[in-house]
């Protein structure tokens, strides 16, 4: 796992200029892992049902992490839950009052009202505070981190014997604690240990917004300490007597919420972090394994890992939390006509890109001729900054990049091929390369390389997004005349367009996905960032691709 890590980081480091490594690199990687896990979840949770396996863990992790879900798959969920509620008349599970807080989390995830779901208040149960922690600590804690999401004042149910309050569930739970520091499922009050660290990832997450509380705060340090101690030499944690993904994602998750560094001294043992044991059951395909990356593949583990590998993500990003959603995706109603379906002749496995961060935008490229289509394109997770306020628009783009924002501007999924020797199945572009050249996009170099790190000229942008518009339904066969006629009229009988490339060249031209510019009648001259971004955003909009 250390290989592989240091793998992805040296190829990075090329790609990337000193003073961005550090931000860029994380960035890239995990943006790798979680879109390919996020593609795996979508495709086995295509239909997601009320549950905690195929229900609202694949939502959450779905929904937070940016990866292209159309609306039209969470409100599906939505109504699937609505219809659910109303059979069930509003209980959900007389005795395991998780079951609410799972639900509004989810809610909470893709910008739904928890208090109004097929005619009931499902915030309503959670202010029994007898009924809420009949099921032991997990009550509490999860009643907190669901309350919290979004922040939902607590409302006064009338049939509670006892009404809950947040600092009853605080309480409740800093009561429990064990005397080494964390806490159990079954640790009583005052009781030795050993801590599980699953449960007490869980409580470090449901106490993360009460830091102010010096009780809350004397509590997480002494869990951390305890943590920090049982944390093994691969950097992950051991649940009973095997170590397993769940234990060591509810801690990554935990240090997310509380804002504490991957890198923080405590959580590094041996050079490894949590994150590095996480990525260790982890999959060639982006699923998981329960006990280590030679088990099985486990659903319910790939979910808890895709929603881990987000966690540690929008920490990178500087970001939300996972569970703190103030920036929560909003699903309206209906959403299934509101996202474009592309021309009659298109790929059936080309679509439309949804929106998951209106309103991104970068300093740098304020006033700047393509600000619209990188702003439109970075709204939908296409394309990415050098960093959260850096675009660089006048950088040039590596094969590896663009093969990145082209297999995600068609929304198709990442595959690695094995194609080429100098991409690596441990690299985080090689998903995208992989699908890029299986759907005909992007091609070698020769002798079995691809020059992931290599540019690319104007010519050769050119020819592979015409291939791109082709898959788009577009009909990008042009008569030998029409090329001819094309360039001449602009270029002259000299035409410094390689043979290969004048059919694509004129195409683009005609089509406008290749505006007619002086710059854009130069070849042979490395393309640049805002280029290749001001070229996709004309092809996804003129094959009625483009989310707006």
């Amino acid at each position: 796992m250390k290989k592989r890590l240091l793998s992805v980081l040296l190829t990075l480091v090329v790609l990337l200029s000193c003073a961005e490594v550090s931000f860029s690199a994380q960035d890239a990687a995990l943006i790798a892992a979680v879109d390919g896990t996020a593609s795996y979840v979508y495709r086995t949770v295509s239909d997601p049902q009320v549950g905690s396996i195929g229900g609202e863990w694949a939502v959450l992790g779905l929904a937070r992490s940016g990866y292209a879900v159309p609306d039209s798959y969470f409100q599906t969920y939505y109504e699937t839950l609505s219809e659910y509620v109303q059979k069930k008349n509003g209980v959900l599970d007389e005795r395991k009052y998780t079951e609410y807080s799972r639900v509004v989390f989810a809610l909470s995830s893709i910008g739904k009202d928890p208090t109004d779901v097929g005619g009931h208040n499902l915030l309503l149960p959670l202010a029994d505070f007898d009924r809420t922690v009949w099921q032991g600590i997990n009550g509490p804690v999860w009643a907190l981190i669901a309350l919290d999401s979004r922040d939902y004042t607590l409302p006064h149910n009338p049939d509670a014997e006892v009404q809950a309050t947040r600092q009853m569930y605080i309480d409740y739970i800093l009561a429990r604690q064990l005397a080494d520091g964390g806490w159990s499922l079954a640790g009583r009050i005052g009781g030795p240990g050993p801590s599980d660290p699953d449960i007490t990832g869980m409580a470090l997450q449901a106490l993360a917004k009460y830091q102010s509380q010096p009780a809350v705060k004397r509590a997480t340090d002494e869990a951390l300490a305890c943590m920090s101690r049982q944390q093994n030499a691969q950097g992950g944690f051991t649940g009973g007597t095997v170590s397993t993904l769940e234990s060591t994602v509810q801690m990554l998750v935990a240090l997310g919420e509380l804002g504490i560094p991957l890198d923080d001294a405590r959580f590094v043992k041996n050079g490894f972090t949590i994150l590095d044991d996480v990525l260790s059951y982890r999959k060639a395909d982006g699923s998981f394994g329960h006990t280590g990356e030679d088990s099985p593949t486990n659903q319910m583990s790939t979910e808890q890992g895709l929603y881990g590998l987000v966690s540690a993500l929008r920490a990178a990003k500087g970001s939300n939390s996972l569970y703190r959603m103030g920036d929560a995706r909003k699903i309206a109603s209906g959403a299934a006509q509101d996202t474009p379906t592309g021309l009659p002749g298109k790929h059936a496995d080309v679509h439309a890109v949804p929106v998951t961060a209106p309103g991104t935008t970068f300093p740098d490229i304020r006033g700047h001729l393509s600000q619209t289509a990188i702003e439109a394109l970075a709204a939908t997770g296409i394309i990415n900054g050098k960093s959260p306020d850096r675009f660089d628009p006048d950088a040039s783009m590596t094969r590896a990049e663009f093969a990145t924002i082209v297999t995600r501007g068609l929304g198709l999924t990442p595959a690695h091929s094995g194609v080429f020797t100098d991409v690596t199945a441990d690299a985080w572009y090689a998903g995208f390369i992989g699908t890029a050249n299986s759907y005909g996009i992007v091609n070698g170099v020769g002798n079995g390389l691809f020059a992931p790190q290599g540019t690319m000229s104007m010519q050769e942008a050119v020819t592979m997004v015409a291939r791109a518009a082709k898959l788009c339904g577009m009909d990008t066969t042009l008569s030998p005349s029409e090329t001819t006629d094309t360039l001449d009229r602009l270029f002259g009988r000299e035409i410094p367009i390689a043979p290969w490339a004048m059919d694509s060249y004129a195409f683009c031209l005609r089509s406008g996905i290749l505006e007619l510019t002086k710059e854009n009648l130069e070849p042979t001259r490395i393309i640049r960032r805002s280029e290749i971004s001001q070229m996709l955003y004309n092809l996804l909009d003129a094959a009625e691709l483009l989310a707006k």
